[in-house]
């Protein structure tokens, strides 16, 4: 299950800010989802055009925001990279602004810019994930802190502020830059 985006800040030799080792599994499924929280499962549509292009400093990437009924799609022309994380709002929500440190209701899928390959993804299971923004690697913070709930948002994140020593579980390699699109259905502080 989701073990890309927790915080690695029981890592030896992690720069991360928190550095509690009591923190709660941040990645814990809701227990009984709202039938309005689910995540779509079906593909998406092939074709079209992508809400989302972005050139790396090698390779690029295009990324079309999930639906109602439709998960999202990221395409990678591998390898991708990024030196800076880079954050596009693919659909804006009309919701609250979600706070820095909320905990937040999300369905979302991740991609290696390597080799283009998915590491982890909500939309697969059906079900949404909750955890403190306070629990989860920078670059997911910088993608969600700000926005709007209800909004869909992209992001291109460098290795600094996801895995820069790698994550062997979800096949991240040191130097990885990653790619998530993430649908944001909740936010409470």
């Amino acid at each position: 299950m989701l073990t890309a985006c927790g915080s690695d800040s029981d890592t030896a030799g992690s720069s991360a800010t928190s550095s509690t080792s009591t923190e709660a599994d941040p990645f814990s499924v809701p227990e009984s989802p709202t039938p309005d929280s689910t995540c779509p499962r079906a593909a998406p549509a092939g074709g079209g055009t992508p809400e989302w292009a972005l050139p790396g400093s090698t390779g690029s990437v295009a990324v079309t925001g999930s639906t109602d009924t439709a998960a999202p799609r990221v395409d990678v022309q591998a390898p991708f990279s990024v030196t800076e994380t880079q954050v596009q709002t693919l659909k804006p929500g009309d919701g609250p602004v979600v706070a820095d440190n909320a905990t937040v209701l999300v369905c979302y899928m991740g991609v290696n810019g390597r080799d283009g390959a998915g590491f982890d993804n909500s939309y697969e299971r059906g079900t949404p994930v909750d955890f403190s923004l306070d629990s989860v690697v920078k670059g997911f913070q910088k993608a969600i802190a700000g926005q709007k709930v209800g909004s869909t948002v992209g992001v291109a994140m460098a290795s600094a502020d996801g895995y820069p020593d790698g994550e062997p579980r979800a096949g991240i390699q040191p130097g990885d830059s990653l790619v998530f699109a993430i649908k944001i259905l909740d936010a409470s502080r």
